[in-house]
């Protein structure tokens, strides 16, 4: 069957490395994806509920009424056509008592490395979640700063020794839940490396009064089930421009197994070699268009107009004028989860990914 000739064709381009050309394909087809190179998660982190829950959503338009908007992320009422989520990938500072925070229970340098960001995305959420995977201080109420970093010495982490921007400054109570942070403008800044400093983060237990009566006993361990995370949602105007609807004539009906038309191709991710790196679908209906565009054209090849003339030229000089190719016309996009080149999981919509109708060009 011809659809299994193309997948043959699919498997032996992605899956032979020892060929130079073939392999330059691939890397250019992963750039296309916005990667460095083939992904080769060493620790991926476990996939938050969020993103499985709008991946969900995005799958389910297919068969949905309505299909979901690829450049909107609803969940949080933004443009987007990116998520990310990074983990934190700073330390734990030692807390130092002094006379203005004399019972510090944690400080930690919070830095998050969104350089895998193109130039044209433009950043439309920056959430910061903050969260404690164990719960035993039930009761305990504790004061929380955040801070960036604006500007740092090259010599050491201490409070002097560099300059910072408070961002929040609130109250809470451990409890099972998450704190989130808006860090939008924050993250949008970050786009630059240089201003990308990362944040510190303090903790401490709320005075009751004087500060001797908050022990420091409140303070045990807080700091091993301290959790925290950022997600983006990013734009590239680029991929979301409106495009124009094109016409289209419906193929119902017509039998003739050599006319140019879609024919079916599943691709499955595990036979290509990327079940370790590609979460979610693990594979996706891609198609692909097959067949004659025979003298004259009509109606049901959905035919330009360069096309019917390039077969009357054809008709004349048959051996000089070749016949137009047939070709997707029509393609629908794919949304992935997956792990990037550092180990992040991102949740990116494709376009063009699926042939959803063929025709004459």
């Amino acid at each position: 069957m011809l659809w299994l000739r193309a997948w043959s064709f699919l498997y032996v381009i992605v899956t032979v490395t020892l060929d130079p050309e073939l392999k330059k394909h691939e890397e250019m087809f992963f750039k296309s994806l916005g990667l460095s190179s083939k992904p080769s998660p060493v620790s991926p982190p476990p996939v938050p509920s969020v993103l499985w829950k709008i991946f969900n959503q995005m799958m389910g338009g297919s068969v949905a009424k309505k299909k979901p908007d690829l450049c909107f992320v609803e969940e949080f009422n933004v443009p987007g056509s990116v998520i990310r989520v990074f983990p934190d990938q700073g330390t734990f500072i030692l807390p130092v008592p002094d006379n203005f925070h004399p019972t510090l229970c944690l400080e930690k340098r919070l830095f998050f490395n969104i350089s895998v960001m193109e130039r044209e995305e433009r950043v439309t959420l920056g959430q910061l979640e903050l969260r404690f995977s164990q719960n035993t201080y039930y009761g305990k109420v504790f004061d929380l700063r955040l801070y960036r970093i604006l500007q740092m010495t090259l010599k050491g982490m201490g409070k002097n020794k560099m300059s910072r921007k408070l961002l929040v400054a609130q109250t809470f109570r451990l409890l099972h839940k998450s704190f989130y942070f808006n860090l939008t403008e924050t993250c949008q800044s970050w786009k630059d490396p240089l201003k990308n400093l990362g944040l510190v983060l303090e903790i401490y237990p709320k005075n009751q009064g004087s500060w001797k009566s908050a022990p420091m006993n409140d303070c045990k361990e807080i700091q091993t089930f301290l959790f925290t995370s950022l997600l983006t949602v990013t734009l590239n105007p680029l991929q979301c421009k409106k495009s124009r609807r094109k016409r289209s004539y419906s193929q119902i009906g017509f039998t003739a197994s050599n006319i140019c038309k879609k024919r079916r191709l599943y691709v499955e991710f595990k036979d290509v070699g990327w079940q370790n790196w590609v979460i979610a679908p693990r594979g996706y209906m891609a198609n692909y268009c097959y067949g004659e565009c025979p003298y004259p054209l009509t109606e049901i090849l959905n035919g330009s107009n360069h096309a019917i003339l390039q077969t009357l030229v054809h008709s004349i000089e048959p051996e000089d004028i070749p016949l137009p190719c047939c070709v997707p016309t029509k393609m629908s996009p794919v949304s992935m989860l997956f792990y990037d080149n550092n180990d992040n999981v991102v949740l990116r919509h494709y376009e063009n990914m699926a042939v959803d109708e063929c025709g004459c060009r």
